[in-house]
């Protein structure tokens, strides 16, 4: 059986939520009431329509920037904050969607349409064709997955399958969004002709690539990796070259990341992969002692790679040696939890 430790919400977490409902509401407010007044509806089709397309680029909008704050975070600290709960950010665009779904299946259903919906799903020879796919089948394809998400966000199902499953599956919400991309170019863009899906469709891309391309250049340096010595062991550099209360993540041959932390005088290396969600724990920073991940303050010991009491997440670690005066690192990891740490004299 599998146990868990129920959710801690404090006065971030509500603060955080709350910005995310205010912000949902008064997008989708804002978009059909200026869509009314520019093109009133005459009929209640075209009111459900007009949600349609508020609930669909609202939830569209959603995903860009939860796409976005990943790299973000890894390119300035300041945005952290928003990637702490950013599955309650996820939870919540999934349920935009599903109720974005549920108002197309009402429109057909107030013109007494659904027969045709139906056969919209089974008309297998359109699967073939790229004008006049069924387009609303990705959409219910790229819901699937945020359903899984959704469903699998907390904490519970994080150990029930382990963080490298767990990752891999949240992993989809990738291939998810290029399903929504061409789930829209087919059906919306398609239908509408105006420029605002368009504008849409094109600038999300671009926000998303970028980023990604750009938080990607600047960890390639590390993923190159470090010739190691005659004996394997990999030269990190003097001691005051690792920052104080901070780390230097090098690649391992295999391309696993270690990071080597320093606090004062000691040093110590663990992998940077942390056990809860896999966060990259090198570029968090030392706080009251210990190695603090940066996605959502999971700590450990600089000694040993242990989480403090009564927690009992390990990370393997790695041996350090100082030679010459410089730090090295031994890429060959230890099992987690085994002490592994050294003292050094810092030079001026």
């Amino acid at each position: 059986m599998s146990g868990y430790v129920a959710v801690g919400w404090n006065r971030t977490k509500y603060i955080y939520d709350g910005i995310l409902i205010a912000g949902v509401v008064t997008y989708i407010a804002a978009f059909m009431g200026i869509e009314a007044w520019l093109h009133p509806p005459k009929a209640q089709p075209e009111w459900i329509d007009l949600r349609i397309k508020a609930l669909g680029t609202c939830a569209f909008l959603m995903l860009t920037i939860i796409l976005s704050i990943g790299p973000l975070a890894r390119l300035d600290p300041r945005f952290l904050p928003l990637l702490y709960n950013r599955r309650h950010f996820g939870v919540l665009m999934f349920l935009v969607a599903a109720v974005h779904a549920w108002s197309m299946v009402e429109w057909f259903w107030v013109q007494d349409a659904l027969p045709s919906l139906v056969d919209e799903f089974t008309a297998w020879p359109n699967y073939l064709k790229f004008i006049g796919f069924p387009f609303k089948a990705l959409g219910l394809v790229a819901l699937f997955i945020f359903f899984l998400m959704a469903s699998t966000s907390h904490d519970y199902w994080l150990a029930v399958l382990k963080p490298p499953v767990w990752k891999a599956l949240h992993m989809a919400v990738y291939a998810a969004y290029g399903i929504v991309v061409i789930h829209v170019s087919l059906g919306a863009v398609q239908r509408d002709r105006g420029l605002f899906l368009p504008i849409l469709l094109g600038t999300s891309l671009a926000i998303v690539a970028i980023l990604h391309l750009i938080a990607g250049a600047r960890g390639r340096p590390i993923d190159r990796g470090i010739a190691a010595n005659s004996d394997g062991w990999i030269p990190i550099g003097p001691p005051r070259s690792i920052p104080d209360k901070g780390a230097k993540i090098v690649a391992a041959p295999g391309g696993e990341r270690i990071a080597v932390f320093r606090d004062g005088n000691e040093i110590g290396a663990i992998t940077n992969v942390c056990a809860h969600q896999n966060g990259p724990v090198g570029e968090g920073k030392i706080i009251d002692g210990l190695i603090t991940c940066p996605w959502h303050g999971y700590q450990y010991q600089l000694k040993n790679g242990c989480a403090p009491p009564p927690f009992t997440e390990k990370l393997p670690t790695y041996r350090v040696r100082l030679k010459g005066g410089i730090v090295e690192v031994d890429p060959r990891a230890l099992p987690a939890g085994t002490p592994a740490s050294v003292k050094v004299p810092l030079k001026a």
